[in-house]
């Protein structure tokens, strides 16, 4: 395995849920010299410094100041997102059925739910709780080892579940956590009080007030494919490119001016404070670079690109894609295009990074949904629509999107990052820009 692959693994074990992705970021930018801003503190920005602030623990902005650029010279962007598809647990989630402890869950964003069946499934995220000694916290927790599992019903109950089954969200995804008439079992709460006790030394929990919980598979990444081409994991949308994004800018030129912007809830449209749709990146910039003029003057010059995985061409369903715009794996990075800006690329933005590319040694391919299919979006249109910036949406090609276990090469994730870091050292843009 490469260093890049083992770093990128990493990071999606210490990532299960948005929450525990940017308290991963914001240690690695604290190990690099970035330091952390508040957004409810007086901030002195130098030239030639990096910084980050955090928002409601699920999303991210990382900038430097270059110390040879204006304000008004622009900023090279980076956007990607936190959060993946899955399944939340509910507020009030315990039940019994037949002897069974379950757990309700509310679906989250869009799942391949067919996935999700039959699997090792664990549970983390974030908690709400005041501990013995009077003190409140919100803490981090992750079962890690496998708690709960979703069966299938068998086929000799339903004879067309292999061609034309349906799955009721209500009622078919409660998961399975422990036999109801055993006297040992747990309740949710006491399993997470315990597993406080087990994470944080000395604490002990008095009352649990709230949670923000997700399902996910305890399956660990790996190199598959008999010349290890390709790589299996949980949540590659979108943590591959949020990895990408953030080895970018740690290793960004300190002379240019440059941001990168990890946001929440893009799988269930991006509406909320820590979402594209919200205030976080224009009110940073807003700090950044507080005279209106001067600010407009630094969007037109800033280049944005948008990162989020791109769809490869399925060998078994070829005619899904585009007839002239099939992408494979480890052949590139993948150049997102639609005619209603489902995605924010145009020629000039397309060139702009296939120039950046060609100065990486990083070859390129262009995506383009079928015509008589709908497309999906990212938060490249709304961020760079917030800003008023020229903008493209690039990803890492993909097979078995929003899958509980996706696909992608095994050289795809360092291409990408190649392509970024060359963005954030480079001034293409600037020169076409003049154009």
């Amino acid at each position: 395995m490469t260093q890049y692959n083992q770093e990128l693994f990493d990071f999606l074990r210490q990532s299960p849920t948005p929450f525990h992705a940017i308290e991963s970021l914001k240690e690695t930018f604290l190990r690099h010299g970035f330091s952390h801003l508040k957004e409810n503190d007086l901030w002195k920005l130098k030239k030639g410094h990096s910084y980050f602030i955090t928002r409601q623990q699920s999303a991210l902005i990382a900038f430097t100041i270059g110390d040879s650029e204006k304000d008004v010279d622009g900023f090279r962007i980076i956007t990607a997102h936190s959060d993946s598809p899955g399944l939340q647990i509910k507020p009030a989630p315990g039940g019994t059925s037949k002897g069974y402890n379950q757990l309700g869950v509310e679906v989250y964003g869009g799942p391949l739910l067919s996935t999700w069946f039959d699997r090792d499934l664990t549970l983390a995220g974030r908690v709400c709780c005041t501990l013995t000694d009077g003190s409140f916290k919100v803490l981090l927790i992750n079962f890690e080892r496998p708690i709960l599992t979703i069966p299938s019903l068998a086929i000799h109950f339903n004879r067309e579940a292999n061609t034309a089954h349906s799955i009721n969200k209500q009622k078919d995804l409660p998961p399975i956590f422990a036999l109801a008439n055993n006297s040992d079992s747990k309740g949710l709460e006491e399993l997470i009080f315990t597993r406080i006790e087990e994470q944080y030394s000395g604490c002990k929990v008095q009352s649990l007030h709230s949670f923000d919980l997700f399902c996910l598979d305890t399956q660990t990444p790996a190199l598959i494919g008999t010349d290890n081409e390709f790589i299996a994991a949980a949540r590659l949308d979108n943590l591959l490119s949020t990895h990408s994004g953030s080895k970018a800018m740690i290793q960004a030129d300190k002379r240019r001016n440059s941001l990168f912007y990890v946001a929440n809830h893009e799988e269930n449209g991006s509406m909320s404070a820590t979402g594209a749709q919200g205030s976080f990146i224009t009110s940073i910039f807003e700090r950044i670079i507080p005279e209106a003029e001067k600010r407009q003057r630094s969007y037109s010059n800033s280049f944005l690109i948008s990162v989020d995985n791109a769809h490869a061409t399925h060998p078994n369903a070829t005619d899904t894609m585009d007839p002239h715009h099939h992408i494979e794996l480890n052949k590139g990075v993948a150049i997102k295009v639609n005619a209603n800006q489902r995605y924010t690329t145009n020629s000039l933005s397309s060139a702009i990074y296939k120039k950046i590319c060609e100065e990486a040694g990083v070859t390129t391919q262009e995506f383009v949904m079928r015509s008589d299919l709908p497309c999906g979006s990212t938060i490249g249109p709304v961020t760079s629509a917030h800003l008023g910036v020229l903008a493209l949406d690039v990803g890492a090609p993909t097979l078995g999107m929003h899958s509980i276990r996706e696909l992608t090469g095994s050289k795809d994730p360092e291409l990408l990052f190649r392509s970024l870091a060359q963005f954030l050292s480079s001034d293409i843009h600037k020169q076409l820009l003049l154009t």
